[in-house]
């Protein structure tokens, strides 16, 4: 069925901090990242628009008369310009791409041979062409400024290789980590904001959960219980083959999603006989082949009165299955060996152990060993033979505490079953 609810305040409160708690971290990681990715290309891109702005410095008309001389006349101009910013080196080419110019100030002779071998990129005029170049440890802007004379036309280019300075550097970095930790922040401050308001929503939808699962709850007793008192004169018949099904199919290893199927349909199971006229349900002795035909359809009647209702929808096939054979001499469907569901193979042996068992109107109960002796024979045919023999072994146990046991007791071990199924943090009484 639905996954469990938290049973109480505790876990309650320890599932809302554990899942808020993954989805905070998740969402402050992603958004952390991408505040760290984007104020990272935010100081990339200021750093390149001010090494642009530098290289800028040297479109002047003297650079232009430099390059359009064809020769480096002017150094001391050139001198003068590149002292006035922070470069790793210049170079000045013609428009053909020559260089006529370089100068590379203390630079190592190993970057000077690393940055020399990058080739020109000649971009048109008044556009500029940037990017970035990693040498070793490290990480210089190469920019390419085209100038232009004094007849706007293309005269030649200069390029510059910068390093960013160390404060530079630094104030960017704080600038990258401020933003990645403004948003981790932000995500966990709001998630310490929204934690009362969410528990109070979890704890609301998880009270409105139990009442509407005690709600089906209480429904399919008191109309299984409905059905048993008038067939049976006792709703006690339920009681035990509900506990008898609970105990063979915690022998069988069954899920615990699909005993609470068998739990329900083993209270509804009957429930078609509500459609079973009195004069057929009720009489004392042996029904005519026309009368069991009649009651043999009490299956199909039951499985029309839950259809709809989706809480039901699994425990339907033990009100419509619980009396096919294993042969496929049963009915309604006539189904055979595992086309049967497994729940309504394990209902059936106990529903008929414990018909065996019982006392009715028109029969006396039958001891334990003659009963096991029929399901025993009735294995192959009638009975699945693993479920059948699982049954054999835990039986003379359920029998004696089951059988021997008042209504009452029978109705609290019921409803510790409940609590085991159903996960629920308090039930209605068993009434």
């Amino acid at each position: 069925m639905s996954r469990p609810l938290p049973e109480t305040p505790g876990q309650l409160h320890g599932m809302l901090t554990i899942r808020l708690g993954l989805a905070a971290t998740v969402v402050a990681l992603i958004a952390g990242g991408v505040a760290y990715f984007v104020e990272t290309y935010r100081a990339e891109q200021a750093a390149l628009e001010q090494a642009t702005r530098s290289a800028r410095h040297f479109a002047t008309p003297a650079m232009q008369m430099i390059v359009s001389a064809g020769r480096p006349d002017g150094h001391d101009e050139l001198e003068r310009l590149l002292d006035k910013s922070r470069f790793v080196g210049l170079q000045v080419f013609d428009g053909d791409g020559d260089q006529v110019y370089e100068n590379w100030g203390s630079s190592a002779v190993s970057l000077i041979d690393v940055l020399r071998a990058q080739a020109l990129k000649r971009p048109e005029r008044h556009q500029i062409h940037r990017t970035w170049i990693e040498v070793g440890s490290e990480h210089l802007i190469h920019v390419v400024v085209p100038i232009s004379g004094s007849d706007g036309r293309l005269v030649g280019y200069v390029r510059t290789v910068s390093r960013l300075d160390a404060e530079t550097v630094q104030a960017q970095r704080d600038q990258v980590r401020t933003g990645a930790l403004t948003a981790v922040g932000a995500v966990v401050a709001t998630a310490f904001v929204l934690y009362p308001l969410m528990l109070a929503m979890l704890r609301r939808s998880t009270d409105l959960s139990r009442s509407l699962l005690d709600s089906n709850l209480s429904l399919i007793r008191s109309l299984g219980n409905a059905v048993a008192k008038k067939d049976s004169g006792t709703d006690a018949h339920n009681y035990r083959v509900t506990l008898y099904a609970i105990g063979l199919a915690e022998a069988l290893g069954v899920s615990a999603e699909d005993i609470s199927h068998l739990v329900a349909g083993a209270f509804l199971h009957d429930v078609g006989k509500i459609g079973i006229p009195d004069s057929i349900l009720l009489k004392g002795g042996s029904l005519t082949p026309a009368e069991l035909q009649v009651m043999q359809t009490h299956p199909v009647l039951g499985t029309e009165i839950v259809t709809g209702n989706p809480w039901l929808q699994e425990a339907a096939v033990i009100i419509r299955h619980h009396h096919e054979r294993l042969d496929g001499k049963g009915y309604p469907d006539g189904l055979r060996g595992e086309e049967i569901p497994l729940i309504a193979r394990i209902f059936a042996v106990v529903d008929v152990f414990d018909a065996l068992t019982s006392e009715r109107s028109y029969k006396s109960p039958m001891g334990l060993d003659e009963a096991m002796q029929i399901i025993l024979h009735e294995s192959g045919s009638h009975f699945d033979p693993r479920i059948a023999t699982a049954f054999m072994d835990i039986a003379p146990a359920l029998y004696v505490t089951i059988t021997q046991a008042e209504t009452n007791e029978l109705r609290q071990r019921l409803h510790e079953a409940l609590l085991r199924y159903f996960k629920l943090g308090v039930l209605p009484p068993v009434v």
